[in-house]
């Protein structure tokens, strides 16, 4: 599904990604984790062309994104819901779901059924959703995309523990359903419960993989890269 080969992405002259590989297969939840600031976020921007990469290559399907446009490679079935949501205020629930809608299987009625609280603001500016809202206002949007593979960054930040819970339980269905999902996240715990397999970055470098079940028990890796 996706493929990553010895990235190298840079802002200006600072070197933030340094080598990363890393793989996400068809249907599967990869949680890619790390403290802040270590090339999380920089890894979802060079995928999905914000921030292209230096060096190396990006393999999505069979095709060469590596330094494709955004546009285009949402377009080829890749769909980001961005760290800070990235909602329009000034636009209604409504449409902000549909403004990038794409024909295929998820249409705004599925979208709703998963997401039956947005059904009642449909005409509410993004401006007057709760977080929690606004957090599944923007996988509703990216949903319309009909995306093959979704990149998924901090979807829990800043949202109560109840919330979190209702996202953990959205994705999981999402998965469910095979989409394939890349899933950066600080909450440990959601994320462990989620992936099938997990990378630790620091530095801009992919430090530790393996499974969920095995980090786990790592007690070093965990204090040592993930401040547990």
């Amino acid at each position: 599904m996706l493929t990553l080969s010895n990235i190298h992405t840079y802002y200006g002259s600072s070197h933030v990604l340094q080598g990363v590989s890393l793989e996400v297969k068809n249907g599967e939840i990869v949680a890619l984790l790390g403290r802040n600031g270590v090339g999380k976020s920089t890894t979802i921007n060079s995928i999905i062309g914000f921030a292209p990469p230096r060096d190396g290559k990006i393999i999505f399907g069979d095709v060469d994104v590596t330094k494709m446009k955004p546009h285009r490679t949402s377009q080829l079935g890749v769909g980001l819901v961005p760290q800070g949501r990235g909602i329009f205020p000034t636009l209604t629930v409504r449409e902000n779901i549909t403004l990038a809608a794409r024909k295929g299987e998820w249409t705004l009625d599925r979208v709703l059924k998963l997401f039956p609280h947005l059904e009642r603001r449909l005409k509410n500016l993004g401006s007057q959703l709760s977080g929690g809202e606004q957090q599944m206002l923007a996988l509703a949007r990216a949903l319309m995309m009909n995306p093959k593979l979704m990149l998924m960054d901090e979807p829990s930040e800043g949202l109560a523990p109840l919330i979190v819970a209702e996202i953990g339980r959205v994705i999981g269905q999402l998965r469910d359903q095979g989409i394939s999902i890349l899933l950066v996240e600080q909450n440990l715990s959601l994320a462990l419960h989620l992936a099938s397999r997990v990378y630790v970055m620091n530095k801009g470098q992919i430090v530790y993989n393996g499974s969920p079940h095995d980090l786990e028990a790592d007690e070093e890796v965990k204090h040592r890269y993930l401040g547990v």
